[in-house]
C-alpha cells in the first residue's frame, strides 16, 4: 500500500513538475515587460482595448505610453540622442525613417520576422503602405495606419446655397465665404488644422503642391522660396482667417475633427481617417451629409500630387534589450485580426490590412466615403512631406512660416523666405 501510494506520489510531481516546462514553451517570453510609445490615433485606441488579450497569449506585459502626435517626434529624439533606452518600440511617420536609420535608432526587422513569423501575415499589408518601410531592401517597420487626405464638404449646405464640388483652392475660398455669409456667420466656410508644427504643416502641404510647389527641389535644396510656394501659403492662410472657426490658429487633428462633426463648418480638409468620425452617430451630427471628393489642385503644373500618401508605422529600437518580444507586439498589433477588431472600438478606417478593408464591416461602418479615400490614396503622393534626414527640422521650420503667415505677423513671402534658409541650413548640415 506505502509503494502504491509513493508511486502515486512521484507520478504527480513528475507531472507537476513539467507543467511549467510546457508553460514556457508556449510563451517562452512570459513575465517579459516592454515599453512602447504610440501617438493619439484610433488605431492606438484599438490596441490598447486589446491588449488584454496579447499578454494573455504570450504573457509579455506592455507598458503602453499615449501622447500628441505633435509632441512624439521630439520626444523620441530626446529619448534616442540621450541612449537612454526608455522604449523598446516606438511609432511614427515613415518620413522619419530614413534619419532613423541613418542615425542608428532603428533596427531592421528581416531576422525577426523569420525566427517569429506566428503574428506576421506579409501579404495582407497593402503593398503601398508597407513598402514605404523599405530602406535599402531592409524591412523596418511594420505599417499600423496608413491614410490620404481628402476634401469634406457638406452635401446639405452646398445644395442650400448651390454650391458644387471644389475642384480648385479658388472654388474651395468661393463656397467657404458663401457659407459663411449665407449663414450669418453661425456656420464657418471651413475648418483646418492650424496649430504650429506637423499639424498645420500637413494639412498646407496639400496647397503647396496644389499651387505647383515643393519642398525641395531636385538638387535637394529647399523650395519654399518660390512665388508658388508663398502664392499657397497666403491663400491657405487668407481662408482660414476670413472664414474659418475662430481659434483654427490653435487647432490640432482632434479640435479640427471635432468641430467640423457637431455640423459647425462646411468644409474641412484633412486626413481621411476622418471621414470614420463623420460617419459615426456616436460622434457625429453630420451622417450621410458629408461629401467627400480629392483634394484640390490650383494648377494642372504639378510636381508632385496634392493629396498626401502617410503611412504610420512601429518600429523596434536599437537600444531595446528585448527585441523579440517586442517584435511580438509589432507584429501582433498590425495583424488582420486586431485590425478588423478595432472597428468596434474605434473610428478607424486608417487600417493597412488589406482583410480588414475589404471586410464587411469596413463597407458597412466606412462605405460612404470608401471610394473617395482609396481614390485619394492611388493617388497620394509620397513625398507629400519630406522624406530625407532633416525631415524634421525642415517641417519644424515650415510650421512657424505658416503660424506667421496665419497670425498676420509676417506676409506668406517673408515667412516662407526666412524657414527657406533655416532648412537650407538644415540640409547643408
Amino acid at each position: 500500500m506505502k509503494r502504491r501510494q509513493l508511486l502515486a506520489l512521484t507520478l504527480a510531481l513528475a507531472t507537476s513538475s513539467a507543467l511549467p516546462a510546457m508553460a514556457d514553451a508556449d510563451q517562452p517570453y512570459a513575465g517579459t515587460h516592454i515599453a512602447v510609445l504610440m501617438e493619439g490615433h484610433p488605431t492606438t485606441d484599438g490596441i490598447q482595448k486589446l491588449l488584454p488579450e496579447f499578454t494573455k497569449e504570450t504573457g509579455i506585459e506592455v507598458e503602453l505610453e499615449v501622447i500628441p502626435e505633435s509632441d512624439i517626434t521630439a520626444k523620441m529624439l530626446l529619448e534616442f540622442s540621450s541612449g537612454s533606452g526608455r522604449y523598446d518600440v516606438v511609432q511614427n511617420n515613415i518620413i522619419y525613417i530614413p534619419g532613423f536609420v541613418k542615425a542608428g535608432y532603428i533596427d531592421p526587422l528581416d531576422d525577426l520576422t523569420k525566427k517569429l513569423p506566428k503574428y506576421l501575415d506579409r501579404a495582407d499589408f497593402v503593398p503601398g503602405y508597407l513598402n514605404t518601410n523599405i530602406v535599402d531592401g531592409k524591412l523596418y517597420g511594420l505599417p499600423v495606419y496608413g491614410e490620404s487626405t481628402f476634401l469634406m464638404y457638406r452635401k446639405d449646405l452646398f445644395e442650400q446655397y448651390g454650391l458644387t464640388p471644389p475642384k480648385t483652392f479658388g472654388e474651395v475660398t468661393s463656397a467657404a465665404k458663401t457659407i459663411k455669409e449665407k449663414s450669418n456667420g453661425e456656420i464657418a466656410g471651413i475648418t483646418m488644422r492650424g496649430a504650429q508644427g506637423i499639424q498645420n504643416v500637413y494639412v498646407w502641404a496639400g496647397w503647396l503642391w496644389g499651387y505647383g510647389g515643393e519642398f525641395l527641389t531636385k538638387d535637394g535644396k529647399s523650395a519654399l522660396g518660390t512665388p508658388e510656394a508663398a502664392a499657397s501659403l497666403d491663400a491657405f492662410a487668407k481662408v482660414l482667417r476670413d472664414y474659418g472657426p475662430v481659434g483654427a490658429a490653435n487647432f490640432g487633428w482632434e479640435e479640427n475633427h471635432v468641430l467640423f462633426q457637431q455640423g459647425k463648418a462646411g468644409m474641412t480638409m484633412d486626413a481621411t481617417v476622418n471621414g470614420a468620425f463623420n460617419e459615426d452617430p456616436a460622434v457625429s451630427s453630420v451622417v450621410g451629409k458629408v461629401g467627400y471628393v480629392p483634394v484640390p489642385k490650383q494648377t494642372d503644373a504639378l510636381k508632385g500630387g496634392s493629396s498626401s500618401l502617410a503611412v504610420h508605422s512601429l518600429y523596434i529600437t536599437s537600444a531595446s534589450a528585448q527585441k523579440e518580444a517586442a517584435w511580438l507586439f509589432v507584429s501582433w498589433a498590425t495583424a488582420k485580426e486586431q485590425q478588423i477588431k478595432s472597428f468596434s472600438i474605434a473610428p478607424n478606417s486608417g487600417v493597412t490590412s488589406e482583410a480588414a478593408l475589404n471586410s464587411d464591416e469596413f463597407n458597412k461602418r466606412y462605405g460612404a466615403f470608401k471610394e473617395a479615400m482609396l481614390a485619394s490614396i492611388n493617388q497620394g503622393n509620397p513625398q507629400y512631406l519630406p522624406t530625407v534626414t532633416a525631415a524634421n527640422e525642415i517641417i519644424n521650420n515650415a510650421g512657424i512660416a505658416v503660424s506667421k503667415a496665419l497670425a498676420g505677423t509676417a506676409s506668406a513671402k517673408d515667412a516662407l523666405a526666412e524657414a527657406n534658409t533655416a532648412n537650407d541650413a538644415a540640409l547643408a548640415r
